[in-house]
């Protein structure tokens, strides 16, 4: 007889690599008028259960969690959990989240070909591309505006010396790097050199940027190494952390990437830009409008990918278990 202290069904997916568990069951009722608060709630008396949810044995350092919530103001909400941060938006997380909504039979071609979805950092829209069998081809999702938050920023690098960058907001805040002037290649074969490095600059930006009112509190900057290949087209790896990278382009990276290179000037309103991962498969972007966000022009992006089903299961927590609220090793 084996004694469950609680179970947590999940449908696992991958976007581009980069995986999303979506928890169908088990979390308590989260209080809150708006996923925001929320996603505030589940931080306040449930971080907990963000280890049991993501971490070994039962998952790994880059697995990201999305909670379903309901929503007033969407036909959807979702709060996004990761390792060591709460996410505002995760682009590939919501094309996760898609593939797993059709899976579950809540969305199908007679639902239409669009829902929109509460976020903590605002409404999204996904489009949904059904095939001729019903099932769910790729997916587009308008992300939040995306804008320069600060323009040329330096910053002193231990071993590198003084580097320049420009950081971005798209949900969360990313900090451009090319990686060609750095003596790195962005593929699998030289992930944990790129970490490395990575880490190092995100932590050094961390520290300059703490406390400017610009970054509005929130987590501090990724690093978005980025490989430009021609003319609306790069190689992206994003540095989240020591032990953990963003396997797929990274989908609100891409969109705060599109946004610098059309503030800069190096690509047109009408193009598209197209973002691959260390391992060639690719997020498409193009720009659906411009507003005004605090003063600053905010770029409406559109980031096209596509997910697949990995696994449906539950979660076990068995009484007794040293390890039930998992661990990290770094």
């Amino acid at each position: 007889m084996i004694g469950i202290a609680a179970a947590f069904p999940y449908i696992d997916t991958h976007t581009a690599g980069h995986p999303t568990r979506v928890i169908l069951g088990g979390v308590p009722k989260l209080k809150g008028d708006s996923v925001l608060e929320m996603r505030r709630d589940f931080e306040a008396r449930f971080d907990h259960l963000r280890g049991t949810l993501l971490h070994e044995p039962h998952g790994h350092a880059a697995m990201v969690g999305l909670i379903p919530v309901p929503s007033a103001v969407a036909d959807f909400g979702a709060i996004f959990i990761s390792s060591y941060v709460y996410l505002g938006m995760c682009g590939h997380g919501t094309i996760g989240y898609a593939k797993t909504l059709a899976l579950t039979g809540a969305i199908s071609p007679a639902t239409g070909d669009s829902f929109t979805l509460e976020t903590p950092a605002g409404i999204v829209t996904a489009w949904l591309e059904w095939q001729a069998d019903g099932s769910l081809g790729a997916v587009s999702i308008r992300n939040v505006p995306a804008y320069m938050g600060l323009r040329d920023f330096e910053v002193e690098v231990e071993g590198l010396g003084k580097i320049r960058t420009d950081i971005l907001y798209s949900g969360m805040w990313y900090a451009m790097v090319p990686s060609a002037p750095l003596g790195l290649t962005l593929d699998a074969e030289n992930v944990s050199a790129n970490l490395a490095l990575g880490w190092k600059i995100k932590q050094a930006i961390a520290a300059a940027t703490d406390g400017l009112p610009e970054m509005r509190g929130l987590p501090a900057p990724s690093v978005l190494f980025h490989d430009d290949l021609g003319r609306g087209h790069a190689r992206q790896m994003l540095i989240l952390a020591p032990n953990k990278f963003d396997r797929s382009p990274c989908g609100t990276g891409t969109c705060a990437r599109m946004a610098q290179l059309l503030i800069r000037g190096a690509l047109e309103e009408t193009e598209t830009y197209r973002a691959e991962n260390i391992l060639g498969v690719p997020f498409t972007a193009t720009l659906a409008d411009k507003t005004d966000e605090q003063g600053v022009t905010g770029y409406s992006v559109i980031v096209r990918g596509g997910a697949y089903v990995t696994a449906q299961g539950t979660l076990f927590l068995e009484r007794g278990d040293p390890l039930s609220g998992g661990f990290l090793g770094r």
